[in-house]
Order: structure tokens, then sequence, then C-alpha cells
């Protein structure tokens, strides 16, 4: 399954069909250049589109505003406390040449957690993700959470890991079988705000209670027309893409 989730993450890639497309441009030049021109066109075609970054927000804010963002003040004292997706570090074969916490663009997921904790430090913070790469090597995410959260002065009583999980419904499952993790009490769930839909379903397919509590969002309001980046579009794309395949994927495996 992980090997079909890293395919899939390939196919998520837009840039990666630009490529494919300059590539089938030259393969064919020589036999079809008619075909050759098509799919030179048809690449040059979705560089430009890639760009138009008000279409990937607003589709990508269909999914961030699926669920609230919640108060700061907000009262929580009824949950046992928040469970934490990983995807906010970098890479263990990165990280294992560091000495400090390496965190990427969704940091959200762990600054958040501890904002969240000490203003609520009867929470415990359960956290999970074992290494999200097919090849990967260096520490586990769980580890170098660990290490993030032992910088931020969270006590270890306070903290779980589960470090074997490469995806979201593994998140679901192996967190469950945790000692001292009652997925029969109500806790928190904390991801991106555009990740949050599939992570849900998943966690109460697997019988958990949770609230959403999501974090990290990437849009807000209406972007402008004028608004153009390829970078940023083609990465609005990517987390689009990877989502939607991904619920595809879970929903044909009847993981949602």
């Amino acid at each position: 399954m992980q090997l079909l989730s890293k395919l899939l993450n390939l196919l998520a890639q837009p840039l990666n069909a630009v490529l494919a497309l300059l590539l089938l441009s030259l393969l064919v030049a020589r036999w079809r250049p008619a075909w050759a021109r098509r799919a030179s066109l048809a690449a040059m075609g979705l560089l430009l589109l890639l760009g138009l970054q008000p279409v990937p927000d607003a589709l990508l804010g269909q999914l961030e505003t699926q669920y609230a963002e919640m108060a700061p003040d907000a009262d929580l004292r009824a949950y046992a406390g928040v469970i934490v997706l990983g995807g906010a570090l970098e890479s263990g074969r990165v990280s294992q040449y560091h000495t400090q916490p390496l965190l990427n663009g969704s940091a959200e997921r762990l600054t958040m957690a501890v904002s969240l904790w000490r203003r609520n430090p009867g929470l415990h913070l359960v956290f999970t993700g074992g290494e999200g790469e097919l090849f990967g090597s260096g520490p586990s995410e769980a580890e170098r959470a660990l290490q993030f959260f032992d910088s931020m002065g969270i006590p270890r009583q306070a903290l779980t890991l589960e470090s074997r999980s490469h995806n979201t419904y593994e998140n679901a499952v192996f967190t469950r079988e945790l000692p001292g993790v009652d997925a029969s009490k109500s806790w928190l769930l904390m991801t991106s705000a555009w990740h949050m839909p599939r992570s849900m379903a998943t966690f109460q397919k697997a019988g958990w209670d949770v609230t959403p509590y999501p974090v990290d969002f990437r849009t807000g309001g209406s972007t402008p027309w004028t608004s153009y980046s390829l970078s940023a579009g083609a990465d609005r794309w990517e987390m689009l893409l990877h989502e939607w395949l991904g619920i595809a994927a879970y929903r044909l495996s009847g993981r949602l």
C-alpha cells in the first residue's frame, strides 16, 4: 500500500505532467512532428495555467472550510488530548545530519500543538508519524517530533508517540493500539486544514471520537485574478491532487 501511495504522490505533482509532455514531444518529433508540436503546446499551456493562483486557491478553500477554525479560548476540558498528525518535519534522511528540529511548510501542526498544550496543560499530546518516504532513512518522524517537543519544554509525561505509520489510515489504526490511549474518549484531531476532511473521515471510520482542530491554512477570502506564480500555483495544485487522489483511493479501499 505504501508503494501505491507514493505512486499517487507522483501523479499529484503537475510539473511531472509537463515533463512527460515535453519528453513525448522529443520522442515522437522525428516520426510524428505534428504530435510533437501538440505535446509541446500542451506543456506550455499547462505551465501557464498552473500559475493562475485563484483557481487552485478556490478549490483548496473548499477543503479548508469544511471544518471551522476553533476559537483560541475554547473550553477543552472535555477532551482527553490532541492527536497530532505527522507531516510537519523534514525527512529523516535530511534530519539525521543536523542537531536541531527541521520544520517544513506545515510546521503549524507542531507549533499549534505546543501553543494549545501551554494554554491547556491538562491535555495529552499524541503524535503519530513514522516515515513517509518509501525508502526513508534516519530517525522516524516521531523521534524528530520528540526532539522538537523537548526543545519547547513539553514534559515527556504529557507525550505519547506512534512511530510505525506511513499514511493517514495507519495513523488512525496504529494510534488506537498505543497503551494508555482510549479511542472511545473525546480527542482533538490536529492536522492541516486541507487534509482535515480525509483525516476526520478516516479516524471516524476507525472508531475514534474526534473533533477537528484544523491548522496550517493556505487560503483565506478570494485570491485576486491578477495573482500569478508558477511555483505557488504548482504547489497548490499538488496539495489538491494529493488530497483528491487520496480521498478516491481511501473510498475505493473502504477506509472512509
